[in-house]
């Protein structure tokens, strides 16, 4: 609205405009910087390239917390093997800390058996991401890295309308329909004003015990022809490793060492 000040609070409106109320840091916390990590669909290890993201970053000396925005798949927690329920301090949420000190907020956090559902409407959902970014106890962090839930709904709106984010990453897979996806993530971005740092392929190929050799085994990636397509910087591939799945799902996602993503981190870095 013409003359709006930003007060909502204090405004004779109380909310019946259409501006909206954008997120708002507790005044015990400070972030630097903000990445979303998101992919077009799910299955692709977003939550991984979230999780090896935020644990690059931690060996850099950063301070790092991971807000895990896929509040109905939530994952993060179970890659770091973080159990139990969060608790509160003086009204503000306290964040799981990882074994190497990585601060941590999840719907999975919350609930008193990990296994149970989350059944919300997409307003919910949102609305508890905001909370997770407002009312949790970050402290000073160098990085806050948002784990997006998979596709362009609800959720995602919320978090680009509400959630000053600096970068976004997208994660995609090597298949035939990346192109569709990816434009798709590309163009929401692009509608909500959000910089696109570039895309992350996963699951790129195999490599051979033997010799070495890269096997492409979801398929040839065009992923480079695409990106002079449509302009946007290819910020890593990465290979399958089944031995690296495991420590995830064993919840040690800290020991796992890739180093395609000191490259990837680089250029993260890079655009600070």
């Amino acid at each position: 609205m013409a003359g709006c000040n930003h007060d909502c609070e204090h405004c004779g409106s109380k909310g019946g405009c259409n501006e909206i109320q954008k997120a708002k840091l507790n005044d015990r916390s400070k972030i630097k910087k903000v990445i979303a990590v998101l992919s077009g669909k799910g299955g692709v290890g977003k939550s991984y390239v979230t999780s090896m993201i935020a644990v690059n970053l931690n060996r850099r000396g950063y301070s790092v917390g991971i807000l895990d925005g896929d509040i109905t798949g939530p994952s993060i927690p179970k890659a770091f093997g973080l159990k139990g329920n969060a608790y509160a301090d003086n009204g503000l949420i306290l964040p799981k800390v990882s074994k190497t000190g990585i601060k941590i907020m999840s719907s999975n956090c919350l609930l008193e058996n990990e296994g149970d559902p989350i059944v919300w409407r997409g307003t919910l959902l949102g609305n508890l991401v905001k909370q997770f970014y407002e009312e949790v106890l970050w402290e000073e962090l160098d990085y806050l890295v948002i784990d997006m839930p998979p596709g362009t709904g609800d959720v995602a709106l919320t978090v680009f309308q509400l959630i000053p984010v600096d970068d976004l990453v997208i994660v995609t897979s090597p298949q035939d329909l990346v192109s569709l996806i990816v434009t798709k993530a590309i163009k929401m971005a692009n509608m909500m004003n959000i910089h696109v740092t570039g895309v992350v392929e996963n699951m790129s190929y195999l490599e051979c015990p033997d010799c070495g050799k890269q096997i492409p085994i979801f398929g040839e990636s065009h992923l480079e022809e695409f990106s002079k397509e449509i302009g946007f910087e290819i910020l890593g591939r990465l290979p399958l490793v089944s031995a690296n799945a495991s420590l995830v799902d064993s919840g040690k996602v800290e020991q796992i060492d890739v180093k395609e993503f000191v490259s990837i981190v680089d250029k993260i870095v890079g655009g600070k």
